[in-house]
């Protein structure tokens, strides 16, 4: 017998009656303000406790203290495996308000050299877009465990594919901290498909919206005019990193935009589009829908649902097909685990602080991490074939595999 939608829809914290959240400390009060350190609301199981992994302290060196502050958004500061051994940014300014904020007195004028401190065992990459993958690769050359900003890679599949290969000559962990990947409605959602309560997916849409009229301040401007698709993972994580799956084919539409940012000769990367939306075939035979919009007026965040043979996951709940399923799912744990003592979830959907400390027990147990080189591939390169489709007038074209 099929379940009534109205008896067996399955709420996460995103829904009415969420718990009290725990409050924040002073470091992730500071963040900027920017569209998503404000989402800092999160569903946590108050039931579990947290327990270590390991006695052990790794050292961590933090790279970058630009326009979002990311070395110091994500907990490592203040979670009880982590002493942090190094800051750098090579604006000076900048390097000593970092080593202020994290409480780290021994500073790097530089990546390059802190990569030369062999004490230094991983390192939090929040660097330029364009350098992420030159900096992730030389630090795993180095010997050092890398956690990275988003993307993974910017506009290269070379660099994808040596990316991927340093990963696997060197066996360095390797993280890609995107936010979406622990929203609370992903995170449910990949406990629900992984427990087969979706069945094989359907039909997936993300979407990331973030308004630029004017360009975000960055490094040597690489935020000026960039193509909304090489920037897609906040959007893209709500089909990857709930199913693991990746997508096998795009066709693109781009809109032009009258932004002066998007007007011939405003921007490095001869972009048009303000906006990009992508028709993408997944792996497994589904379709989903990928939007990522500079110049969509008050429209701000990352959103996503999904539909599955099973059930779906739509306005901010799930909604079985069966009994049989809503009597599975509701026998799942889909609250996220409370963190280490003094670990804030954080902004972006309470994400920041479970990124910091997923990366930091891959470490501790040599295992892979949740959103891997494979996963942190899968979510980037995708866009860069997607901007190429929408360059072609959305000719559907094949997307790399990697493994």
């Amino acid at each position: 017998m099929r379940a009534s939608r109205r008896g067996f829809l399955i709420g996460t914290a995103l829904g009415a009656g969420a718990v009290a959240l725990r409050p924040l400390t002073a470091a992730a009060q500071a963040a900027p303000d920017i569209a998503g350190f404000d989402q800092t609301q999160t569903d946590v199981d108050r039931e579990a406790v947290w327990k270590p992994v390991s006695d052990r302290k790794i050292r961590v060196g933090l790279v970058g203290y630009g326009l979002c502050q990311f070395s110091a958004q994500f907990g490592l500061q203040s979670h009880p495996n982590v002493e942090v051994a190094g800051v750098s940014d090579l604006i000076p300014d900048r390097c000593a308000a970092l080593a202020k904020r994290v409480n780290c007195p021994k500073t790097f004028e530089s990546l390059e050299k802190m990569l030369l401190d062999d004490s230094i065992e991983a390192v939090f990459l929040a660097t330029d877009a364009p350098a992420h993958a030159r900096h992730s690769i030389e630090a795993m050359k180095r010997g050092k465990h890398v956690a990275c900003a988003v993307p993974a890679v910017w506009g290269s599949l070379e660099e994808a594919d040596e990316l991927l290969e340093t990963v696997k000559k060197t066996g360095r962990t390797y993280m890609l901290f995107e936010t979406s990947a622990y929203h609370d409605d992903v995170y449910a959602s990949r406990e629900i498909y992984r427990a087969g309560g979706f069945g094989k997916m359907i039909y997936s849409e993300g979407e990331y919206y973030h308004y630029m009229e004017e360009p975000l301040g960055s490094y040597k401007g690489w935020r000026v005019g960039l193509p909304p698709q090489f920037y897609p993972t906040h959007s893209n994580a709500y089909y990857i990193n709930v199913t693991g799956g990746s997508f096998t084919e795009v066709s693109c539409m781009g809109r032009v935009s009258d932004f002066p940012q998007f007007r011939p000769g405003g921007n490095a990367y001869g972009n048009r589009f303000g906006s990009e939306i992508a028709l993408f075939r997944t792996s497994e035979g589904g379709a989903a829908r990928m939007a990522v919009c500079w110049d969509m007026p008050k429209m701000e965040g990352e959103t996503g649902r999904n539909s599955g043979e099973k059930g779906s996951f739509w306005r901010r709940a799930f909604a079985p097909a069966t009994e049989d399923v809503a009597r599975l799912v509701k026998t799942l744990r889909l609250k996220k685990p409370p963190l280490p003592p003094g670990v804030d979830a954080g902004g972006h959907g309470g994400s920041h602080g479970y990124l910091g400390n997923e990366f930091v027990e891959a470490v501790l147990q040599n295992r892979k991490p949740l959103v891997d080189v494979i996963s942190a591939l899968n979510l980037t390169v995708p866009g860069i074939i997607a901007h190429q489709s929408a360059l072609k007038g959305g000719e559907l074209l094949k997307i790399p595999q990697y493994a």
